[in-house]
């Protein structure tokens, strides 16, 4: 066989036995990214975030979320967390503002975002994460499942650990739109067609059991809506007149029809641009 030939075999089962990944350096960056083929955690230099303090009309989230971190951060026990609720509510600026906020007194809290489709690997990952000096919030937005996907057998990895048990230095947010983390019409339509419907579902919806604190996000009032854009402009230094805000405010969330976070920082977006203020 010639040198070619045993070239090839050798990289084809490089390929179906890949190299160990190498950890990264913890110290390099605040976050990393996960990524799966090749598996490898990639540093966020600069993470995406908005100050704690502007996050408005989510004050008992914040609280307990912040206080739950920042006991995790000193070593101490600490809760998985799953934050549930209405879109655009600020569940995963709460997740990222948190962990801006607690990284200055505690350099070595690490955020390391997982997507929901590489759930199945999250036992590798956890592997490396165990064998790190550092604390990690492991971090999964808009997480949910359909009735037929099994991705959630993974999920247990990190909530209940198996017998190694989910690592010291590791606790597990999530965020969702969905409390249990299905829809609603398929627990129902497992329950009706099962032999036993109680034991249908319960794996499934028991999922969300298994995180120790539940953060409710609803609907904002158009107070609360006002107040959020107020505070952007009082962040970025833009002065505007109230009655005119507030006009401008009301017309832009009735167009997009809902009010929330995320429709309040669009239109403080468009406010800033028309006034010539540099948002980053």
């Amino acid at each position: 066989m010639d040198d070619t030939a045993l070239n090839r075999i050798a990289e084809a089962l490089e390929r179906m036995s890949p190299a160990p990944l190498e950890a990264p350096d913890f110290a390099s960056a605040p976050a990393f990214v996960w990524h799966v083929d090749p598996e490898r955690l990639t540093p966020v230099p600069q993470v995406n975030r908005v100050a704690l303090d502007l996050l408005v009309g989510i004050d008992r989230a914040r609280d307990t979320l912040l206080e739950n971190t920042r006991r995790f951060a000193q070593g101490m026990a600490a809760n998985n967390a799953l934050l549930w609720g209405s879109r655009g509510m600020g569940k995963s600026s709460l997740v990222k503002a948190v962990h801006g906020a607690l990284s200055a007194d505690h350099p070595d809290l690490k955020l390391v975002e997982l997507q929901r489709e590489d759930l199945p690997s999250v036992a590798r990952l956890l592997t490396h994460l165990r064998s790190a000096s550092c604390r990690f919030i492991l971090y999964c937005d808009d997480l949910s499942f359909s009735h037929d996907d099994q991705h959630y057998k993974s999920l247990k990895a990190v909530l209940d650990g198996g017998v190694e048990g989910r690592p010291d230095n590791v606790v597990f947010y999530a965020t969702s739109n969905r409390r249990h983390l299905m829809p609603r019409d398929m627990i129902e339509n497992e329950r009706s067609s099962a032999i036993n419907p109680s034991e249908a579902v319960e794996e499934k919806v028991s999922l969300s059991d298994r995180f120790g604190l539940w953060l409710g996000f609803h609907p904002c009032d158009q107070d609360q809506y006002l107040s959020m854009i107020q505070g952007y402009c009082a962040a970025y230094g833009l002065e505007i007149a109230a009655d005119v805000l507030k006009a401008e405010a009301i017309e832009w969330q009735a167009t997009r029809g809902s009010r929330s976070g995320r429709v309040a920082w669009q239109f403080f977006t468009d406010l800033a641009g028309r006034h010539g203020v540099v948002v980053t």
